[in-house]
């Protein structure tokens, strides 16, 4: 039985004491619930506040960020959602939104997003998940007789697939329907990454395996009469049917559909909604209890990695220059606070360049033969691979591009932003731009420094989220400290790390000691970040 608290603002549904929950799945009121959680490429960076079409899912492309004459100041991150070990600790805290056609699901998801103001916000949509019409049933849907309410209609298999790879917090790619061709589009949405996914759907609780993906579960009560003007306007307007052919296939299917698939499922509700997006009290409700579930999933990682791989010899999966009398002078050069930035630039740039001719000889090579000029075999190695892509981590790390582009034509790039919240301490993903079909590369990530290797390790953990091979990752700095080096090889030991120069102390702000200095202001010429969200990038992080 449910016990209704408050009928005509929200209605709390709770399980008798001995009542066995069946779905497997953690009661939102019982404060256990399963641990986690941009781009588009998706970047849900921001809540979505603007009215959306009903056939896509949808995530922020624009971060936050505040603009002065000088910088750029971005003001949201993603925390880290892995523990030290690079394992995925916490899950996306999904929300499903149940409810009849044109009930306002959409219109609730999207005063939730505005109401939760946190980052990382991403709407998923039922509709996407329509299976593709065959012809005989394509001409059915022409003529209004298809009916897109039944269960049958829904590829539920790609649709739980999708949603368990998204609340561990993977790169997914969502599909898109196109309600006036009654079929896929042949473009599919890339979503990234989220702390916060909102689930909506006719039948978002109509299958055992979906519940047991979803943190809480919403129920949007809204009259009939309410709804069918809303489809009336909605399938005339937006999706080009006639008002016969929407009445007829309203009382045909939909609404015998809602009868006896959709509303029975009130009853697996943890809060039913009347009035929908009116309902500012369960509005709030929900809201709270996300917000102090995201509080119960808070981690640090970078105040845990000094004392995690104390008295550890260094890794084999280190490969450090050799010190030279050329690598010396430049690392002299570099190190000196007294060179000019035209200097530290130009050394620094021959540095970049003589990594990189290293790093590449750690590449897998095949032989292959090939005719020279004068008509003889000669026995020669290529890449054993597809292609290389290059990734920065910004800022710092872009300086690497040119050399690579030098070094290897047609590469392509992506990028990574990571700063450190001067609050927590903590690194935070602001923006990713990734090349499609990463998974399929060797992916040489670049960064000028690291120290901790906090942010390498955000880095690496977004590129195996992309389902990048974890061997075919190779992380190259100008300068590590040992502690970095120890930090990356701990979480990810099959990642290749290679440098010019390892030195072995960090002080209290986690600045390499002797180190560099902050290199993205020497090679920029910029002057040290004082505000405490302005990229720190550079800093030996």
């Amino acid at each position: 039985m449910a016990r209704k608290v408050s009928q005509s603002d929200v209605q709390v549904q709770q399980k008798e004491a001995g009542e066995v929950d069946d779905q497997s799945i953690s009661r939102s009121d019982s404060g256990e619930d399963s641990l986690d959680g941009i781009t588009r490429h998706t970047c849900p960076l921001t809540p979505s506040l603007s009215p959306r079409k009903r056939t896509t899912s949808q995530s922020k492309t624009e971060p936050p960020l505040l603009r002065t004459n000088k910088r750029t100041i971005y003001t949201a991150g993603r925390p880290p959602w892995y523990n030290v070990t690079g394992t995925t600790f916490k899950e996306a805290f999904v929300i499903g939104l149940c409810g009849g056609s044109a009930s306002g699901k959409t219109t609730v998801a999207n005063k939730i997003i505005e109401a939760l103001d946190v980052p990382w916000v991403v709407l998923l949509s039922m509709d996407s998940f329509y299976k593709v019409l065959s012809k005989e049933e394509q001409e059915l849907a022409a003529k209004n007789e298809y009916n897109f309410d039944h269960p049958d209609a829904f590829d539920f298999e790609l649709l739980v697939t999708v949603l368990r790879k998204l609340k561990k917090g993977k790169s997914i790619k969502v599909p898109v329907y196109d309600f006036t061709s009654h079929n896929r589009r042949k473009e599919w949405k890339t979503v990234y990454g989220a702390n916060v996914v909102i689930f909506e759907g006719i039948l978002a609780f109509a299958n055992k395996e979906l519940l047991k993906l979803l943190d809480m579960k919403v129920f949007v009560d809204t009259d009939s009469d309410i709804r069918l003007v809303r489809r009336l306007k909605r399938d005339i307007t937006d999706r080009g049917r006639d008002i016969a052919g929407v009445i007829k296939q309203y009382n045909k299917f939909v609404k015998p559909a809602f009868e006896q698939y959709i509303e029975p499922t009130v009853q697996v509700a943890d809060i039913v909604v009347p009035r929908g997006g009116e309902n500012f009290v369960a509005l709030d409700l929900i809201v709270q209890h996300v917000h102090s579930q995201l509080e119960k999933r808070e981690i640090t990682v970078r105040s845990a990695l000094p004392s995690a791989h104390l008295g550890q010899p260094l890794p084999k999966t280190l490969s450090v220059m050799e010190s030279t009398p050329q690598v010396r002078g430049m690392h002299t050069i570099i190190r000196n606070k007294e060179t000019s930035r035209d200097e530290f630039i130009f050394y620094s740039k021959r540095l970049m360049r003589l990594l990189i001719e290293h790093a590449l000889s750690f590449l897998p090579l095949k032989p292959v033969s090939v005719e020279t000029p004068q008509g003889t075999i000669y026995e020669g190695k290529r890449l054993s691979g597809k292609r290389i892509t290059g990734v920065s981590i910004l800022r710092a790390g872009e300086t690497m591009e040119q050399a690579l582009m030098a070094i290897c034509k047609d590469i392509r790039l992506g990028k990574i932003l990571i700063q450190t919240n001067h609050d927590t301490g903590e690194p935070e993903l602001h923006y990713l731009r990734l090349p499609k079909d990463i998974s399929e590369d060797y992916v040489i990530l670049m960064d000028s420094t690291v120290s901790t290797g906090a942010a390498a390790l955000m880095a690496v953990r977004v590129l195996l989220d992309h389902d990048v091979q974890e061997d075919k990752i190779f992380l190259l700095s100008l300068l590590m400290a040992e502690m970095g080096v120890h930090s990356v090889a701990y979480a990810f030991p099959k990642v290749r790390i290679i440098t010019t120069a390892v030195d072995k102390e960090v002080n209290d702000e986690f600045h390499i000691i002797p180190g560099i200095g902050n290199f993205g202001d020497r090679y920029f010429g910029t002057d040290a970040p004082s505000d405490a969200y302005e990229s720190d990038e550079g800093m030996d992080y």
